[in-house]
């Protein structure tokens, strides 16, 4: 499809706003655009700013890749879950071979969270980069602590483990909703949970001890 420079608007891209005179309107965040010629054509900035926000710590190679896992991850078919007394379901696509998750120490993992209906309202794939989350001592919730932990009938998860874990609502975020802002709700009350979780590595920023 054909992008119209025609109109006296902007153009939005990810780094900043063109005019179709090539000069640059307000710029949306701190990254520079690239100087342009009134006599050039409006797109050539356009493509600069493209290519200047791809590069944010990854190749756009890495990018790709990184958007490829995401919706296979999306995507992959539903597993049997084991269900443990607490309510939570869990079934393991890998079991992963490195050392297992430690007790109150920070981790990296990659997740999609799901509702019930298959909806995806988080991931960490979308940004490019996993979690890292402090494990066992309540920082996230209990689902997710037991879901990658282990305990009470659930294997603890290894790095390298890929896990599917389905959250009931009193291990998740229970009769309230959460994610609010100005009224909004990214997550209604009662609300089952679906995450798939790929434990990346333990956090090398823990403390020695």
């Amino acid at each position: 499809m054909a992008l119209s420079v025609s109109s006296p608007s902007c153009v939005r891209v990810p780094s900043c706003f063109w005019k179709p005179n090539g000069k640059s309107c307000k710029e949306r965040t701190k990254v520079s655009c690239a100087a342009h010629n009134d006599n050039k054509n409006p797109l050539v900035g356009i493509g600069i700013g493209v290519v200047t926000s791809c590069v944010m710590g990854l190749t756009a190679l890495d990018a790709d890749a990184t958007r490829i896992e995401y919706y296979a991850t999306v995507a992959e078919p539903l597993c049997e879950y084991n269900y443990v007394k607490s309510g939570l379901g869990y079934c393991d696509i890998a079991e992963g071979f490195g050392d297992e998750a430690p007790l109150g120490e920070l981790i990296n993992v990659h997740y999609t969270a799901r509702f019930a209906d298959g909806i995806v309202f988080d991931s960490s794939y979308k940004r490019a980069r996993p979690l890292t989350m402090r494990i066992g001592v309540g920082k996230v919730i209990k689902g997710l602590d037991q879901g990658i932990l282990g305990g009470e009938g659930v294997p603890p998860m290894r790095i390298g483990g890929k896990r599917k874990l389905q959250i009931p609502p009193h291990l998740a975020y229970g009769p309230e909703p959460a994610g609010c802002f100005s009224g909004d709700c990214n997550i209604p009350a009662n609300a089952t949970l679906l995450y798939d979780i790929n434990f990346v590595e333990v956090y090398s920023g823990n403390r020695s001890k």
